[in-house]
């Protein structure tokens, strides 16, 4: 479905916007107010905020190419933040929250951001503890309240917005015709890529690689007018900003901010949107309490289950090829009924279909919500393609690929042996007949970023002398659907001379309700082994059903219990069964203490950063090579 309007800019995009549904009282985002409930904002007023916000910046000093860091959770303040900086010319610097002080002073540093605007206390007080060390900083617009003596001037989030609504009102003509100078070339944000190794690299989007990113993003996808979004995915990260608040602005559609992750299933109940985007994880999540909540009931609710799978399976193949017929119909709306429909209600009962990226969808987890009438579309990108570069077809999705070339991107494989890409694929051209051997994702196309700021040597690393981006990924097209396979720097050499790519491996254990996370070893070993950090949640209660009082014992006492070893062994054995023989994982280990953001071992976008996490249980990998006298 096309956008609503024509756009080359952001700011084209929200002044015509705006200009469209002037007068309609059409909200456009939605907040929950501390006992208030939700609340609407219109556009009228998300276009008065803005002005008044882009006033006050330029008061301030802010000019075009600048750059305006927020470092804040979902919330509108960030929409409005986000969309004052573009009508300036700025570039919006977005910092993740989970960042510690030392992380947010280097983004702080490097981008050379001239104001930061933080969101609460919590926040606020990480740009204090750094604010001396960052000499282009000049102020910190705060949304909470401001401190007595601040290290930088500090001015409070609606005193700015008060001073900014009488400059914007002197200074209209001026300020809007800076903005219709924009041009599609211009810098539009800094995003600063996870960092698995070394610091981060500030991505430079510009307004092209954005607009046409979200313009080709909503042919592919049927984002609507009567469409509502509820936001929760960082914004931070270029899929949330993308597809989940400029395409979703760009469709005409209504956004409302979570609470937070914790209050996301309440607020789903609450807000009953119509589209979801989401990563990998939360999916997971759901799956593994729906079929473990299956495999407790009695044995008659069980094969229920199952037989309610297998009608939605067969249900969802059928309506992709000839259409199902009225038995297989009324199978289908008895298997909802008996089944399916708590899964629904849980999801806000209104969902028409959900949008993964960030990290691979597991197929298991992808075919079981599209056999209960809930089709995850899956997509493929990175933060450097702004950053969507496959989509799959609502109508026809393939799960365990990433789905088809987005119109107006170029995609390539090139084999890891070979010294030029072998079947491009531009986007609206999906030879079904295509299959290609695995090698690394090139890429070609307008949203494909400009550099990496003040990093010449790593940009022209990036790309090769024929202009492709190597992403680093390593795929394949089969009938025209892109296959992920891993990152090339995850690939794990074994002693032997085995080529193994853990992601595939570590993904199949997903889908274990026993498994929260775990990270695959080898590199330079003579075999695969593991650490694990179990679902202590799911583990507690299957050592009960033991007739252990599990409340006895802390998460590292539940890992020495018999029944707890054994679990893990007969899940290990079970997969090594399957496995080919330099696949399987000889030994492991489990861990009480969980991979975080906060002390290192996860990126802000929640992936694993494996050195560190090498570094840090060396110990403990070398214990389980020794084990075998290796």
């Amino acid at each position: 479905m096309p956008a609503q309007v024509e756009f080359d800019t952001v700011p084209q995009l929200f002044q015509r916007l705006c200009n469209r549904y002037h007068g309609h009282e059409r909200a456009v985002l939605r907040h929950k107010v501390r006992g208030e409930g939700w609340q609407d904002i219109t556009w009228e007023g998300l276009q008065d905020r803005v002005h008044a916000l882009a006033g006050y910046l330029h008061r301030q000093g802010v000019r075009k190419g600048d750059r305006v860091a927020l470092l804040s959770e979902n919330r509108p303040e960030w929409a409005v933040s986000d969309l004052a900086a573009q009508l300036l010319g700025a570039a919006n610097v977005s910092i993740y929250t989970s960042l510690p002080p030392s992380k947010v002073g280097y983004i702080l540093r490097d981008s050379g951001a001239k104001v930061c605007i933080v969101s609460v206390p919590v926040q606020r007080k990480k740009v204090q503890e750094i604010a001396a060390d960052c000499p282009a900083l000049q102020e910190v617009i705060v949304l909470s309240e401001v401190p007595e003596t601040p290290p930088v001037p500090m001015t409070h989030w609606n005193d700015a917005l008060d001073a900014g609504r009488e400059y914007w009102a002197a200074h209209a003509a001026e300020l809007t015709e800076g903005a219709e100078d924009i041009a599609p070339d211009d810098m539009s944000a800094l995003i600063y890529t996870s960092g698995t190794t070394g610091e981060p690299k500030g991505v430079v989007l510009t307004h092209r690689n954005f607009c046409s990113n979200v313009k080709a993003a909503l042919q592919c996808v049927s984002f609507g007018e009567d469409d509502h979004h509820l936001s929760f995915l960082p914004l931070s990260h270029a899929f949330e900003r993308t597809a989940g608040h400029t395409a979703v602005l760009a469709a005409g559609a209504t956004i409302s901010y979570a609470e937070s992750i914790e209050a996301v299933s309440q607020n789903l109940q609450e807000v009953q949107p119509t589209l979801m985007i989401s990563v990998p994880r939360m999916f997971e999540k759901v799956y593994n309490r729906v079929t473990k909540q299956a495999g407790e009931g009695s044995v008659v609710q069980q094969k229920i289950f199952e037989w309610a799978v297998e009608v939605g399976e067969r249900y969802a193949r059928a309506q992709q090829e000839e259409g199902a017929g009225p038995v297989l119909r009324a199978q289908k709306a008895v298997a909802h009924r008996l089944v399916f429909s708590k899964l629904h209600e849980k999801l806000g009962g209104n969902l028409r279909f959900a949008v993964s990226g960030g990290a691979a969808l597991p197929k298991e987890i992808g075919t079981f919500f599209q056999a209960a009438g809930v089709t995850i579309i899956e997509g493929y990108g990175l933060t450097e393609t702004a950053p969507i570069l496959t989509v799959n077809p609502s109508g026809a999705p393939r799960y365990g690929t990433v789905g088809h070339v987005l119109p107006g991107v170029t995609v390539a494989i090139q084999p890891l042996d070979a010294d030029a890409p072998v079947g491009a694929v531009s986007g609206s051209d999906y030879p079904t007949s295509l299959t290609t051997p695995e090698g690394e994702i090139l890429v070609k196309g307008p949203n494909v970023m400009d550099k990496y700021w003040g990093r010449p040597e790593e940009t022209r690393a990036a790309f090769d002398k024929n202009g492709w981006y190597h992403s680093g990924d390593v795929g394949r097209f089969v009938d025209g659907y892109l296959e992920i396979t891993d990152r090339i720097k995850h690939m794990v050499v074994t002693e032997g001379g085995k080529n193994v790519y853990p992601g595939p491996i570590e993904e199949t254990f997903k889908t274990k309700g026993w498994v929260h996370q775990i990270v695959v070893i080898g590199e330079g070993r003579p075999f695969l082994s593991a650490l694990v950090v179990p679902d202590f949640e799911s583990l507690r209660m299957r050592v009960r059903n033991e007739g252990i009082d599990e409340s006895q014992y802390d998460d590292a006492a539940l890992l020495s219990l018999g029944p707890v070893q054994s679990l893990f062994e007969e899940l290990f054995g079970t997969y090594n069964r399957e496995a080919a023989a330099h696949e399987k994982i000889r030994n492991f280990r489990l861990l009480a203490t969980p991979f975080t953001v906060e002390e290192g071992t996860l990126t802000p976008t929640l992936k694993l950063r494996r050195g560190i996490i090498e570094d840090r249980h060396a110990d403990r990998i070398d214990a389980m090579y020794e084990e075998f006298g290796r």
